[in-house]
């Protein structure tokens, strides 16, 4: 058991080690031991890191747990070459992270039921290439495979399967569903992502940090400023700075902001999968502003370019800051005027409440995060057990519901909005002065850090090495463990319900495909 010490990552936001728990595991008792670890409790688990060493070859894998109380929990294993034992059957959570370790690093997991051409698809690539590893082999594409084919779950008379996708009309990005039926009803549904798999983790390999954040803040153009701040509090965190006082102000300013304004587009397509084109148009629009008051006064629409490592890279001032609240609870006021209107229509309600239920048992054994799971008793808030930037200082609110079905993520997704609204108006009520950077050494060691990005937890493993470049850089996002869980809220219920479920999720495809 291991906590603290210079390779062990760093609490999110503080110096210091922080109150991390390492276990370090023998590979055949790894499975006891996160039994005994996690037990009946579900923490969330957040993801897999996997390193590899060159010479010799050796894969180091550590899960990370995120618990409340602002402790994780990270169990290390290391093996040479043999299978290691799959944790999936007692962590239904780490299906997937599973899967994509098996596919970019070439780690096999005894138990685990279905492994190869997930990340990288088969026709593309040769199912040997490992491009994560330290010296892969040269990637074969064309790969001559039979046409993706899922296993088949549903086996009786009349069944098929409904392809959706992966090219879609408008602006959606690339994403497969099969969906299985012997009728009108979904019995099982596919979800196949990566069909622009970016490698940016392997691109962040020998960059110097400061490079390494504008590669973080392009995971996901709508969540840029997370991505960003999660990165630099890593690194941060390993060097055991933290933010000049105001900075830690305006940076929960901005992440509030993103927040907000991604919350409304989320409600803008729920209300357009229902086929209200007018009120969907007015919450469209109503991003839009929040979009264009973004540019106006802090720079840029989706704010890249503002987080530094160490602080901000400018100050947008107080005058911008409160001409940005008085604007912002304007279109708050808009959105829930939009919204109370909606709550009276019966169409509207009839297509989400009891629709793409997730009961609350069964979210935690998903381990789905953020709203989603806030609309099924999962407590999990990076901003309440890890806090980070000024929430220390100005805790979130916590919004719960928990019904687990359309009309409770619809709800949490508003009320969040507001509440994240009331938080930008409290803080910038109270901006403190002073500077808004401190220097960050290069110092080499493993940082971890997370956000409540406005999907959920979103964190970074960061590995700097003795010549002062990334030699490691894990992204764990919250779409990634959203997506996965989609699946089960489909089941059994109609067709036409599919992009409404969907919708209710906010799910985004670059955010998992990285």
């Amino acid at each position: 058991m291991m906590n603290g010490g210079r390779d062990a990552p760093k609490a999110p936001g503080t110096p210091g080690s922080g109150p991390i728990l390492r276990v370090g595991a023998p590979l055949a008792d790894l499975p006891d031991t996160v039994r005994q670890l996690v037990g009946q409790d579900h923490p969330p688990f957040i993801g897999l890191v996997v390193e590899h060493t060159s010479e010799p070859p050796r894969h180091h894998l550590h899960y990370v747990w995120m618990r409340p109380a602002a402790r994780w929990l990270v169990v290390d294993v290391s093996v040479d070459g043999a299978a290691v034992p799959s944790i999936t059957p007692i962590v239904f959570a780490a299906d997937w992270a599973e899967r994509e370790a098996e596919d970019l690093f070439g780690v096999t997991f005894a138990g685990h039921p279905q492994l190869g051409d997930f990340v990288l698809h088969d026709e593309d690539w040769a199912e040997s290439v490992a491009p994560m590893r330290r010296r892969p082999e040269r990637p074969t594409h064309g790969g001559g495979r039979d046409p993706y084919e899922p296993p088949r779950i549903v086996k009786a008379p009349g069944q098929f399967v409904m392809p959706v996708g992966p090219v879609f009309a408008g602006a959606q990005e690339s994403v497969r569903f099969l969906l299985e039926t012997v009728g009108e009803e979904i019995m099982h549904a596919h979800v196949r992502l990566f069909y622009k798999y970016r490698g940016l983790e392997k691109l962040m390999e020998g960059q110097l940090a400061t490079r390494a954040l504008l590669v973080a803040e392009r995971v996901s153009g709508t969540q840029a400023l997370a991505h960003g701040l999660a990165f630099a509090q890593a690194v941060e965190a390993l060097a055991s700075v933290v933010a000049p006082t105001r900075a830690r102000a305006i940076r929960t300013v901005l992440a509030e902001w993103e927040r907000l304004r991604s919350h409304v587009g989320t409600l803008a397509g729920i209300v357009e999968s229902t086929g209200l084109s007018v009120p969907a148009n007015l919450l469209a629009a109503v991003e839009e502003r929040l979009l264009q008051l973004s540019g106006r006064y802090l720079g840029h629409r989706y704010l890249f370019g503002l987080v530094a490592l160490g602080g901000l890279t400018r100050d947008p001032g107080d005058d911008a800051l409160h001409a940005l609240a008085r604007a912002g609870a304007q279109a708050v006021a808009s959105v829930q005027d939009i919204c109370r209107r909606l709550a009276l229509d019966n169409s509207f309600l009839d297509r989400l409440e009891a629709v793409g239920i997730l009961a609350p048992e069964r979210a935690a054994t998903l381990g789905v995060v953020g709203p989603v799971g806030r609309a099924s008793q999962i407590r999990a808030d990076v901003r309440l057990w890890h806090p980070y930037a000024a929430y220390r200082e100005h805790p979130a609110a916590p919004v719960l519901e928990s019904e687990g079905d359309g009309y409770a993520r619809f709800r949490v997704f508003l009320r969040e909005a507001a509440a994240a609204m009331d938080l930008i108006q409290r803080l910038v009520g109270t901006l403190p002065p002073g500077p808004i950077h401190a220097f960050v050494p290069v110092v080499p060691g493993v940082g971890l850090s997370a956000v409540e990005a406005p999907s959920g937890a979103l964190a970074y493993w960061v590995r700097v090495g003795s010549r002062g470049v990334i030699d490691r850089c894990h992204i764990m996002t919250p779409a990634f463990l959203n997506w996965h869980g989609l699946p089960d809220t489909v089941r059994d219920f109609a067709f036409q319900d599919f992009p409404i479920i969907a919708s209710t999720f906010g799910l985004s495809v670059a955010d998992a495909d990285r």
